[in-house]
């Protein structure tokens, strides 16, 4: 991984490696198993994708003695099971992926889902290249293409997140997908194929954010803020069969941390900077003594002046690109920040 950019988070965490056995494929595209507590038939899991044809399967554990590894290992040769050490969340889950994959693309799964419409993983990774449908040679076309997910029911479940701001206060709502390409802040419970590359140089996501909704958030605006896309394709379906959990909305540490990277910079010219004009105001919401204050302000600075040129866009015209929508007048579910998280995010937003 020495070819890997400095802003992505090299801190791994260390893990051991069950299986694993090199396949026979050159699809484009890798599996990337994210599994949910709860008894589900791997083995039927499995052997799905193993017809899909990944070039490589990866399923990601929890550090729990495992009982049933060995013998999956040996019915399955070809998936890769990953033991990290202690327990990591979503996003750092995704990271530790993405040091173990060599395909252009990965799409990360949950083991309560079923693909149910995309066809292969070649179909799949061809329909996702710049020029058109079999053109494998061309570069893809967004950061992260998130798929159509159904529940038992099979009913479509509104999994597109839009920013949106109401009487000068940020909430999120979730959306039904119904437009092709229509975008999305980020991937709903990190549900979606990646393009390896555009995920590295982006950073993936901020493993010292350990709110999965913040580092969701922080993930979903550095895209966006950075010129990338994160968008819905009709023609990838999933199957859930199980319940997901709710996301948990407090403002707590890891807010901090996303609100000084992605909505407190200001955009001058082509380049990004965090004012340090701003100081004073953060010490008053942060509610933090003045020297934790400060080092937390200014680790975020030094970022984005690291990364000042990367910015394509502010705040606001990223929470600005789902206006246009009249789905975002009318969602079909909605949840709210806390009020003084909504207070400081959208008095940043109106600069």
């Amino acid at each position: 991984m020495s070819t890997t950019p400095t802003i992505f988070n090299e801190k791994v965490t260390p893990y051991t490696v069950v299986g694993g056995r090199q396949r026979d494929s050159s699809a484009g595209l890798s599996a990337v198993v994210l599994n949910r507590k709860g008894h589900y038939q791997r083995r039927a899991f499995f052997q799905e994708l193993e017809k899909s044809g990944f070039d490589k399967i990866i399923s990601i554990e929890s550090c729990a003695v495992h009982y049933d590894i060995e013998e999956l290992s040996n019915r399955f040769p070809f998936v890769h099971f990953i033991l990290p050490e202690k327990e990591i969340n979503t996003g750092e889950q995704i990271n530790l992926a993405a040091f173990e994959i060599n395909s252009p693309l990965f799409y990360v799964l949950r083991s309560d889902l079923k693909i149910i419409a995309g066809g292969t993983a070649k179909r799949m990774a061809e329909r996702l290249t710049e020029n058109g449908e079999g053109n494998t040679k061309a570069g893809y076309k967004r950061l992260c293409t998130v798929p159509v997910i159904m529940n038992s029911r099979y009913e479509t479940m509104p999994t597109l997140v839009a920013p949106v701001t109401h009487k000068r206060k940020m909430q999120t709502v979730f959306l039904e997908p119904k437009n092709e390409g229509f975008l999305t802040l980020y991937p709903f419970d990190g549900i979606g194929i990646y393009d390896r590359e555009r995920f590295i140089l982006t950073g993936g996501f901020d493993e010292t954010l350990k709110s999965e909704h913040w580092q969701f958030m922080d993930f979903g605006f550095r895209a966006h803020l950075w010129g990338e896309e994160i968008a819905l394709s009709l023609q990838l379906k999933l199957f859930c069969d199980g319940i997901i959990p709710p996301e948990n909305y407090t403002a707590e540490g890891s807010y901090s941390r996303f609100y000084l990277k992605n909505l407190a910079p200001v955009l001058r010219g082509d380049s990004a900077r965090l004012p340090l004009y701003l100081f004073p105001y953060f010490l008053l919401k942060s509610k933090e003594d003045v020297i934790t204050a400060w080092e937390e302000f200014n680790i975020s600075r030094n970022w984005v002046e690291k990364n000042k040129l990367r910015w394509k866009c502010d705040a606001g015209a990223v929470a600005g690109l789902w206006d246009k929508s009249s789905d975002t007048e009318n969602p079909h579910h909605e949840k709210t920040i806390t009020d003084a998280v909504n207070i400081m995010q959208s008095q940043e937003l109106s600069c």
